[in-house]
């Protein structure tokens, strides 16, 4: 029960694919307790029937991140219900299709920096109103590897590297004036409502696998996503912040294919170590 007590703003859950729904099942398991925030419209009302399959069923209130006025009626709920908080999950990324695909160069501002506000710009804007009701805790938020160039992920990719910049300074400012630790998480693929939007999601499917040194499951390992956030929001992380922590079975260190690299023999050792089980 490493979360025990600790009350955790969670944004992002949309359905049970969700990796924020994986986080927030954990810390409930954990001893923490959770609100999370929907987006606008319909998205909202996704978050509040997936809400219900918690237990104990969290509240969720609506909270579009673009919305100044949102985000100030969500820090009153927050501060009514709570009075502090221990914990901020920032689970919230868009772009266009036009982001997604097509000529890099060509994609108009208007769409870069609309995804730009949603995907990096939020985290600075969230931690800004939430940070004072803190005193201290944990801001962790879901990252995809920025270091690369990715078929179909264009201005996300920059999204995300903007993402982790901002992460690093807001550790630094956060660190300092209010002891707040700040982090990302570079998750593998995973099958989530947003991984269909991206056209090349399914390459990712079978690519991760061939590099990653541990099996990389896209249909379950956002428990193992989980397993991260928890330690992150726990007292065991006090030390830890300005970090990206990667959660892919390996794949972010591997220079070449690992069936290029190993033959396939360990993968297949293990394969068969399974049938005989």
């Amino acid at each position: 029960m490493i979360l025990k007590d600790k009350k955790i703003l969670v944004t992002g859950v949309v359905t049970r694919q969700s990796i924020a729904y994986h986080i927030s099942r954990k810390i409930q398991e954990m001893g923490g307790e959770i609100i999370l925030t929907g987006g606008p419209g319909r998205t909202c009302r996704l978050t509040e029937r997936t809400a219900q399959t918690l237990s104990p069923e969290p509240p969720v209130i609506q909270m579009d991140v673009t919305d100044q006025a949102q985000i100030q009626d969500a820090r009153k709920f927050v501060e009514g219900r709570w009075g502090k908080m221990d914990g901020l999950l920032h689970s919230v990324a868009y772009a266009s299709q036009s982001c997604l695909s097509g000529d890099f160069a060509d994609v108009p501002w208007e769409d870069v920096s609309n995804a730009f506000q949603i995907s990096s710009y939020s985290l600075a804007g969230l931690a800004s109103v939430f940070a004072p009701m803190m005193k201290g805790g944990s801001i962790v938020a879901l990252d995809f590897d920025a270091s690369k160039v990715w078929a179909n992920y264009n201005w996300m990719g920059v999204c995300k590297a903007g993402l982790e910049a901002i992460s690093r300074y807001l550790a630094r400012d956060m660190g300092i004036r209010y002891k707040i630790r700040v982090n990302c998480i570079a998750s593998g693929p995973l099958q989530t409502v947003a991984a269909k939007a991206i056209p090349a999601f399914r390459m990712f499917e079978t690519l991760w696998n061939s590099r990653s040194v541990l099996p990389w499951d896209v249909a379950n390992d956002g428990a193992e996503v989980a397993n991260m956030a928890t330690f992150l929001f726990s007292d065991l992380s006090r030390k830890v912040t300005g970090c990206t922590l990667h959660v892919d079975g390996g794949f972010h260190m591997m220079g070449s294919p690992l069936v290029d690299t190993l033959g396939g023999i360990e993968r297949e050792n293990e394969e068969e170590e399974n049938l005989a089980e």
